[in-house]
C-alpha cells in the first residue's frame, strides 16, 4: 500500500488543446507551493495528478494544496494491489481515521472503474465492501443519499485507489496560464485582495511597491514584502519591485496645488508602473481601487488617472464594498498584516481636501511644472527587484511582527 494525494483539475478539463499547458503550469505551481518538501514526487495523468508524500507531513501538504489555483478538489488516497482483501483492510483504515476526526453516523461505498476487465463490477464492489464495513462498524448505517462518509474506490488497470475525504480546492486557473501583469501593491487591505483575485484567473503578477524614505519607514517596506509572500502561496514565485518615489513626491509637493497632490501622485505611479510592465512582459496593470472608498477612487478621478496610459487597468475589487474586501483579506490571511500602522507613500502626503472631480486643464498645468519624463526614468532605473517564494520570508515576517 502507498499513501498519496489525488488532485482533480476542475475547470482545466474544458481547455481542449491547451489542457496540457494548463496542467504543466499547475504542476509547476504545486512544486513551488510545496518547495519546502523536495522529496514529494508528482505524477501527471489525463484527468488527475498524484502526489506521493515520501515522508512529507500530510496535513501541511494538504494546507499548501488548498491555496493553489487550478485545483478543483483533492483527496488523500491509498494505492494498493487489485486484491479485494487488501481493499477491505485499507477501507477499515480510512473509516477508522475518519471516526477519530469527526462524528459519522452514515456511510456508503462509491466505485468507479477505468478498467472494465476486472472480475468484480461496481455493484459487486459497492455491495461487498459496504457489507463488510457495516459488519466492522455496526454503529454506522448505510445511506445512499448524502451520507456522512463516502468511501470512494477507483478500479484502475494496475491497482485500486481508495479515499474517503473530498477537499475543495481554490478553483480558478493556474497562475501563469493567462498573461503577466503588474500589481500596484501598497500596504493596505485592498491591493493584496486585488492581486489574489487576478491570480485566480491565471494572471502572473509582479508586485510593484512605491517607497518614499524617509517619509515611509523600513517597516512599511517589509510589510509590503510580507504581503507579497502571502500571495505566493496561491501561485508560487512573485517578483517584488521596490520603486524609489521620494524625489517624485517631493517634486509634486513643491509644484502642485494640495488639492491635486493625490491625482498627480497616482498619475505618476501609473506611468512608472506602465514602464515596469513593459520590462516584465505584462499586458495589464492591476490595482485595488474600489469606487467611492477614497477621493482618488471616484469615476472622475479614475478617468483622469487612466489618461496617462492605454494599457488595460484591471480593478478586481472595484464594485465591492469594504466589508466584502475585508472578508476576502481574512480568508487569504493578509488582513492582520494590512492593518498594521505603517503608512505608505499615498497616505504620508495625503492632502486634507483632495480633489474628487479633477479637471484635465488643471492637471496639465501642474504637470507642466514637473520633469515628468526624467522623474519616471530615474524611478524606473532605481527600482530594485527581489524574488519572493512561498515561505521565504517566514523568519523576516516573525521579526517584523515583533516590532509591532
Amino acid at each position: 500500500m502507498k499513501e498519496l494525494i489525488m488532485i482533480r483539475y476542475g475547470e482545466l478539463s474544458t481547455k481542449g488543446k491547451n489542457k496540457r499547458n494548463f496542467v504543466s503550469t499547475l504542476a509547476r505551481n504545486i512544486r513551488e507551493a510545496l518547495s519546502a518538501y523536495p522529496d514529494i514526487t508528482l505524477d501527471q495523468q489525463h484527468d488527475f495528478m498524484f502526489l506521493t508524500l515520501n515522508g512529507a507531513p500530510q496535513d501541511e501538504v494538504l494546507e499548501g494544496l488548498s491555496k493553489v489555483f487550478g485545483i478543483q478538489s483533492f483527496s488523500p488516497a491509498i494505492e494498493l494491489e487489485r486484491d479485494f482483501d487488501l481493499l477491505k483492510e485499507a477501507a477499515v483504515k480510512l473509516v477508522t481515521a475518519e471516526l477519530a476526526k469527526r462524528p459519522v453516523a452514515t456511510f456508503k461505498v462509491a466505485t468507479s472503474r477505468s478498467d472494465h476487465h476486472f472480475a468484480m463490477d461496481t455493484n459487486d464492489i459497492n455491495q461487498g465492501l459496504g457489507g463488510f464495513l457495516a459488519e466492522e462498524f455496526p454503529e454506522l448505517a448505510v445511506q445512499m443519499k448524502k451520507p456522512d462518509l463516502t468511501v470512494r474506490v477507483k478500479v484502475r488497470e494496475q491497482n485500486f485507489l481508495i479515499s474517503s475525504e473530498w477537499i475543495n480546492g481554490a478553483g480558478g486557473l493556474p497562475v501563469g496560464t493567462s498573461a503577466n501583469a503588474v500589481l500596484m501593491l501598497s500596504g493596505g487591505i485592498d491591493s493584496p485582495v486585488a492581486g489574489y483575485l487576478a491570480m485566480k484567473r491565471g494572471i502572473r503578477i509582479t508586485a510593484v511597491h512605491f517607497a518614499s524614505p524617509p517619509y515611509t519607514s523600513p517597516q512599511a517596506l517589509e510589510k509590503a514584502k510580507s504581503l507579497t509572500e502571502k500571495l505566493t502561496k496561491f501561485g508560487g514565485l512573485i517578483n517584488f519591485v521596490e520603486v524609489p518615489f521620494t524625489e517624485t513626491q517631493e517634486a509634486i509637493k513643491e509644484h502642485v496645488n494640495p488639492a491635486y497632490l493625490m491625482t498627480i501622485t497616482r498619475r505618476m505611479m501609473m506611468r512608472i508602473s506602465d514602464e515596469l510592465r513593459k520590462q516584465y512582459n505584462g499586458l495589464a496593470i492591476v490595482n485595488g481601487e474600489s469606487i467611492g472608498q477614497v477621493a482618488s477612487q471616484t469615476l472622475e478621478s479614475m478617468f483622469a488617472i487612466n489618461e496617462v496610459t492605454s494599457t488595460p487597468i484591471i480593478r478586481p475589487v472595484v464594485a465591492m464594498d469594504k466589508l466584502e474586501i475585508i472578508d476576502i483579506s481574512k480568508k487569504i490571511d493578509t488582513f492582520d498584516l494590512s492593518i498594521q500602522p505603517f503608512e505608505d507613500c499615498c497616505t504620508v502626503f495625503a492632502p486634507p481636501s483632495p480633489k474628487t472631480r479633477p479637471k484635465m486643464s488643471e492637471i496639465e498645468y501642474f504637470e507642466s511644472r514637473l520633469d515628468i519624463d526624467g522623474l519616471v526614468q530615474r524611478a524606473v532605473e532605481g527600482a530594485m527587484k527581489e524574488q519572493i517564494m512561498p515561505g521565504s520570508r517566514n523568519k523576516t515576517e516573525e521579526a517584523f511582527l515583533d516590532l509591532l
